[in-house]
């Protein structure tokens, strides 16, 4: 019974904590602004463009954690992308400033209890797991004192003349069929191939950047890759589903290299509130799915940006 009670409020937990998310990237969404896409450079963004890190161990947050931590940055100000629990401040011989706010963050991921391993080896079937979800707090380097000053130090973005050399080096090292030509963008699933209108087609040069992601999120998709559900027609859910997916990696592959993302679709802003209105773990479950698709790109780097990640927030 007490098994059953605690299931049940681990479920009305992910269930609250799922709603809470969506509800406030709908609201932004419905407000005109895109949680993947930050006021970077502008006067309300004092942060340096970058993905945001665990301050103590250096790994990369992940999946919705990267657009609620970005969102905090922005809203409150922060100069920095680092972030670290209370304790971990304390094991760095520093500490959070009294009154400050923390930011919360999710964990997320499935166990198995013993019995259920047991009743399996003697049924000879597979375990089931049970979902459980946890939130922990953060704070930014920001709202701390007395951190070694590397840590409290503001990551320093890569030059501007090294940015697009190493983009297209990136396209050309994942081995993806890229062609250049044409007068639209898109990926082609049964060809599986990336066809990219000329740089020249573009106003801006690092939009065919952003563009060329956009569609290798796509490209990651693939059945002998990361095998997500591309088969919806165009205008389906599960079409929009997929280009949120590639619109968030796109966003977090740019950020790694150093690049503003940019909204590449805001045509489908429509039809992602629809999936998101309509299912509360929408945006949770295409974030992770993002994050995938993302760390997949960056791991064919020459020098590959440590992709590892802290935390999981899988929807479970």
């Amino acid at each position: 019974m007490s098994r059953q009670i605690s299931q049940a409020r681990a479920g009305q937990d992910r269930a609250s904590l799922y709603t809470d998310i969506t509800d406030k990237i709908i609201a932004e969404l419905e407000a005109g602004r895109v949680p993947w896409v930050q006021p970077w450079g502008t006067a309300a963004a004092k942060a340096a463009l970058a993905m945001p890190r665990n301050a103590t161990t250096q790994r990369r947050y992940s999946g919705i954690n990267v657009l609620i931590l970005w969102g905090a940055v922005i809203e409150r100000g922060f100069a920095g992308q680092s972030w670290l629990t209370f304790r971990q401040a304390l094991g760095l011989g520093g500490h959070v400033r009294k009154g400050e706010r923390g930011t919360t963050v999710v964990y997320a991921d499935r166990f198995t209890p013993e019995d259920e391993r047991r009743r399996a080896a003697e049924t000879g079937e597979e375990p089931g797991a049970i979902p459980f979800l946890k939130r922990f707090t953060v704070f930014n380097t920001d709202q701390c004192d007395g951190l070694p000053e590397e840590i409290a130090a503001s990551a320093v973005p890569p030059p501007p003349d090294e940015i697009e050399p190493q983009a297209e080096t990136l396209i050309a090292t994942t081995g993806a069929d890229f062609r250049v030509g044409g007068a639209r963008a898109y990926y082609h699933v049964t060809g599986d191939f990336v066809q990219v209108p000329p740089p020249g087609a573009y106003f801006e040069p690092i939009n065919w950047h952003r563009t060329a992601f956009h569609e290798l999120g796509h490209w990651t998709g693939a059945a002998g890759r990361l095998k997500r559900d591309q088969s919806g027609s165009f205008g389906s859910k599960s079409y929009a589903r997929e280009e949120l997916v590639a619109e968030m990696a796109g966003a977090f592959v740019c950020a790694s290299l150093g690049i503003v993302p940019t909204v590449r679709h805001a045509d489908y802003i429509g039809s992602w509130l629809e999936v998101l209105r309509e299912d509360d773990r929408a945006v949770v479950r295409a974030a992770s799915a993002a994050s995938k698709a993302s760390d997949f790109l960056l791991a064919f780097q020459p020098h590959a940006i440590d992709v590892g990640t802290e935390g999981n927030e899988e929807a479970a």
